[in-house]
């Protein structure tokens, strides 16, 4: 392993690491770094002397909140359902998708006084605060996968999940009634690093944000 980094970057494992490691090639990073074909989940860049921490998606901002990492790069979904004290300087629009509700199309949700939708989900807390804002008394069903499910089967009346091109909703019968938030990446940083380590931190966090789009 190299010596001290210069920065500590904790990006996510999964299908946004390609769309990453082309942006952080604009930044003088080897993009192999990343996307070598191995286990290890603390890689570095000799060149740039930039740590890479590889993490599951929802424990990104916990590393750079309690800065055992200077930067992140995490999904807003990620930051919209905890709260998160980390400061969000650029969004790079990697991974678009969208934050909806949606459930078999008779099933539109009314707002209305003594009737309760149940809701299926991983987002409670970003469900609840939408509903919550519209009135409307909710029962999360907490579900971490297949969500599409909840709805033909009688588990629940409908659905807040993430979805990209919304086929998946379609061809399980669904469809989407509105959209709460627009999703993509964003790069987060510790705040007090922001501060103490700006002479490396702005320069990739400029190169990021000049990348081209993949």
């Amino acid at each position: 392993m190299a010596g001290i980094p210069s920065l500590v970057v904790a990006v996510p494992k999964g299908r946004v690491l390609a769309g990453l490691a082309a942006r952080m090639a604009h930044a003088g990073v080897d993009p192999e770094v990343l996307l070598a074909d191995d286990r290890r989940l603390v890689r570095d860049d000799p060149t740039t002397g930039v740590r890479f921490l590889l993490l599951k998606p929802d424990d990104v901002p916990t590393y750079v909140e309690y800065g055992a990492a200077d930067l992140g790069i995490v999904g807003r979904d990620v930051l919209l359902e905890r709260n998160y004290d980390v400061y969000a300087p650029l969004d790079l629009g990697i991974g678009r998708c969208r934050m909806v509700v949606a459930g078999l199309p008779d099933a539109r949700p009314e707002p209305g006084p003594g009737r309760s939708l149940r809701v299926a989900t991983k987002f409670a807390n970003i469900a609840t605060k939408h509903f919550e804002s519209k009135g409307q008394p909710i029962e999360i069903i907490y579900v971490q996968s297949s969500v599409e499910l909840a709805p033909p089967t009688g588990l629940a009346d409908i659905i807040v999940d993430l979805v990209e091109s919304g086929e998946t909703l379609r061809q399980n019968g669904l469809v989407e009634f509105e959209t709460i938030a627009e999703v993509s990446s964003v790069v987060i940083a510790n705040r007090v690093g922001f501060k103490l380590k700006q002479a490396a931190v702005r320069p990739l966090i400029a190169s990021l944000g000049q990348a081209p789009s993949a």
